[in-house]
């Protein structure tokens, strides 16, 4: 309802909600079991929120004195610009494709997933072990589409994670195999391990994201009346921002091309959290910021600066559009020029991890969801759809001779976001809603 007519929402009798901080009691939001209270940060607006406060106080962003920008990576990639005292806020909906999602073999880190490419004496593929650190795992050959050697260790790769993505693309850029839009190898893919690869398609869904954010970057300078290359610091928050590669991010178009400094900070919606909880920040001042803020907020939606940006961006992705003619069609539209990539980088990783402080007290849940289970008529166990689960979720079960029953974990499942089983099925007759019904029973 973010865009509706107000006279709608009026005559549809549909109440704007208030986006200011609060606090409520859990039992009111439903929560059994426990009586305290719900502290709810402020929202600057409606498509960006407590989240991007957080990158701002927790990044060293507020009190740095230089042209700076800072962006929380993810699915909704929150973005602020400062300079001098004024904040210029933004909100690229980029999609899942940074997150390992709508890409052949993608899945959210975990075990597993590859999240990296690295050259050394050859392309390394690295993927994540069970403590979630990096470990080699193979020497390819991005061309051949072939492998060197033996494996590097006991690592089994069963998907591509978004700093995955974002390392593939460099490598495929870097080694002349990727020419946008195309892939020149045989298969027109990037074979990443037996069963993993990156196509074509892949890689426009990369660039939809890519594209978002550097559309946004440029857009708030421009708002702001500056020269992109005038902003010389970067900070880079949340998972993607914290593990993907400073370097490789600023050569595709992550990060501005002609910033100097980055600093790496990790999950700081996390960290804000915590801090309001024990009193290092209250609502109050929360609240006095994002009132601050709110006023220099460019809605990217409605923004034509930002669509004639970004209609260059997906010319450059998915036509494969030269830089220069990218240029040429952002003067036509008064807009600066993106400039190349140029001078040395100082990579600043504050945190090793994205949740710098687990606690003393971890317990680790295995099952954090329920399980669904559906049967459904002319099933013939091909188990395509569970193949095709980019995060493993899904489970095929004979229950006998021709009857066999679908199982979700629904912690793993991306639900109505994803459907890749319920497309996948070659006799339509997967179901996705059948699996939800099974909760109210």
């Amino acid at each position: 309802m973010a865009y509706a007519d107000p006279k709608y929402l009026e005559a549809e009798k549909i109440e704007i909600q208030s986006r200011n901080a609060k606090v409520v009691s859990s039992q009111d939001l439903g929560i059994q079991g426990i009586d305290a209270d719900v502290f709810i940060p402020p929202a600057i607006k409606h498509e960006i929120g407590a989240d991007a406060l957080a990158m701002m106080l927790k990044s060293n962003f507020l009190d740095n004195k230089e042209i700076s920008l800072v962006t929380d990576y993810g699915t909704n990639a929150e973005m602020a610009l400062k300079v001098g005292d004024k904040i210029f806020t933004g909100s690229a909906a980029s999609g899942p494709a940074l997150e390992g999602q709508e890409v052949s073999c993608g899945m959210l880190a975990s075990p597993g997933a590859i999240s990296d490419v690295v050259l050394d004496f050859g392309w390394h593929t690295l993927a994540l072990d069970e403590n979630m650190m990096p470990q080699s795992v193979r020497v390819l050959d991005l061309w051949k589409e072939e492998f060197r050697g033996n494996k590097l260790s006991n690592v089994q790769p069963i998907g591509i994670t978004g700093t995955g993505v974002v390392s593939v693309i460099y490598a495929g850029l870097e080694t002349g195999v990727i020419e946008l839009p195309y892939i020149y190898t045989k298969t027109r893919r990037l074979r990443l391990d037996e069963n993993i690869y990156f196509t074509e398609e892949d890689l426009k869904e990369a660039g939809k994201a890519i594209g978002a954010i550097r559309a946004g970057h440029l857009t708030l300078a421009q708002e702001a009346g500056i020269n992109l290359e005038e902003v010389k610091t970067m900070y880079m928050c949340g998972a993607s921002g914290t593990y993907v590669d400073a370097m490789k991010s600023r050569k595709i178009g992550l990060i501005p091309p002609t910033i100097q400094k980055v600093y790496q900070v990790g999950n700081t919606s996390l960290i804000l959290a915590y801090d309001v909880l024990v009193g290092n920040y209250t609502l109050e001042e929360l609240q006095k910021l994002a009132d601050k803020i709110r006023s220099k907020h460019i809605m990217f939606a409605t923004s034509k600066i930002f669509t004639d940006i970004y209609v260059q961006e997906l010319a450059y992705w998915e036509q494969g559009m030269s830089a220069e003619k990218y240029n040429e069609m952002l003067a036509l539209n008064n807009i600066q020029p993106l400039p190349n990539v140029k001078g040395d980088l100082q990579i600043n990783k504050i945190v090793k991890r994205d949740i710098p402080d687990i606690g003393e007290e971890l317990k680790v849940i295995d099952h954090i969801g329920v399980e669904l289970f559906a049967q459904f008529e002319g099933c013939i166990g091909c188990k395509k759809c569970e193949n095709v689960c980019p995060e493993r979720a899904l489970k095929v079960e004979k229950i006998e001779e021709g009857y066999f029953k679908i199982r979700i974990l629904s912690e793993r499942c991306n639900g109505e976001a994803c459907l890749r089983c319920q497309s996948s099925c070659p006799y339509k007759v997967f179901k996705f809603e059948k699996l939800t019904e099974s909760l109210d029973r």
